[in-house]
């Protein structure tokens, strides 16, 4: 007989105090002083212990949730420690936050909330992620809490970006690069943790779709004298080697490939430098540019259309003549600049008024 069963044996009859038989006050007792003692024991003997206790409970959960809650989070510590995070994740996911049988603050659920989600994307799990940062969307709006509206930003951040919405990642990630506290509560406020935002929202800007929207972000980002923007800001065709440079800072799902072969950012990087193209020359043919590019004739020609199409580039296309023909926009975007200052803080301030007024925010 391994000690595991062993193990499970003393426990099975421990959990005899589960039984209707035994008063309910007598029950709680028994089991709360388990619960707190569980941390003493060697780590796998306590995960199969607390798996098998967290079974026998289920039947009657109700009637003993501030037991399970100890377990559970005893359980997720220990999975976190061995940097298990999803399982961990799932751990404290099982606590039910919505009970009526006991008394749940919202300071308490929205950092279990937002503790969930941190976990999730410890594993890059924006789809999990995503659901636990919607439901603490509800709360954050009410909190007096600022480290865990902060955490709460950094995962609405970092969703967005694991969802490919780069230029709405970008917008969050400068968003919290300017907090001017350097000390909230009792966290102190790191500066390399602000440069990492702000470095997290000039790599999500140059990921993002090419045009009049990117062209805003990456002037806000280049008044902050950031090198990386440089190039890109001055509208430079960039070449391979300044791709590739780029390319070793970023993370796995930021060099993914898409339904159409190219990366993420090789997406990027083509429609950046079309744009490029398009103010240097009045017209290219599609061999030419598909040369500039580095890509066939007809991606190229596919790609151009497409930003035609959604108004991120102005041109017209000669299928006949197999010619692109560009418009020169600068005087319209000159006018834009003037109409649309101050973009990004305005929908920041638009989705923070509605996390105010708890409304839903969809990421």
């Amino acid at each position: 007989m391994d000690h595991h069963t062993t193990h499970r044996g003393k426990a099975g009859s421990y959990c005899g105090v589960l039984s209707d038989d035994v008063p309910l006050v007598v029950s709680r007792q028994l089991l709360q002083t388990f619960a707190q003692e569980l941390g003493r024991l060697e780590p796998d003997t306590q995960k199969d212990i607390a798996n098998y206790t967290l079974a026998q409970i289920q039947p009657r959960v109700v009637s003993f949730e501030e037991q399970v809650l100890i377990i559970r989070e005893k359980l997720a510590d220990l999975y976190e420690s061995e940097q298990q995070w999803s399982k961990a994740a799932q751990m404290l996911s099982g606590i039910d936050l919505d009970s009526g049988m006991r008394v749940i603050d919202d300071t308490f659920r929205l950092s279990k909330c937002v503790q969930i989600a941190r976990l999730y994307l410890e594993d890059d799990d924006s789809v999990n992620a995503e659901a636990f940062i919607n439901k603490a969307s509800f709360l954050v709006s009410s909190s007096q809490q600022e480290v865990l509206n902060l955490q709460y930003k950094v995962c609405y951040a970092r969703i967005l970006d694991l969802k490919r919405k780069f230029l709405e990642a970008a917008l969050r990630y400068y968003d919290i690069s300017q907090i001017e506290k350097r000390q909230i509560g009792d966290e102190t406020i790191d500066e390399e943790a602000l440069e990492q935002a702000l470095s997290a929202a000039v790599t999500c800007t140059i990921l993002a779709a090419a045009g009049p929207q990117r062209s805003r972000v990456l002037a806000t980002l280049y008044k902050k004298s950031l090198y990386g923007v440089y190039q890109v800001y001055l509208e430079r065709i960039l070449r391979k080697p300044e791709i590739d440079a780029f390319a070793e800072e970023l993370k796995p799902h930021q060099k993914a490939f898409l339904p159409d072969n190219f990366t993420v950012l090789d997406r990027a990087m083509i429609e950046h430098n079309l744009l490029s193209a398009s103010k240097l020359y009045t017209n290219i043919s599609f061999e030419e540019l598909g040369t500039l590019l580095g890509i066939a004739p007809d991606k190229a020609e596919k790609i151009a259309s497409r930003m035609i199409y959604e108004d991120r580039m102005r041109g017209s296309i000669d299928q006949v003549e197999a010619v692109i023909h560009f418009e020169d926009d600068t005087e319209e975007l000159q006018q834009w600049d003037q109409q649309i200052v101050g973009l990004c803080q305005a929908l920041n301030d638009i989705l923070d008024n509605m996390a105010k007024k708890g409304l839903p925010i969809p990421v």
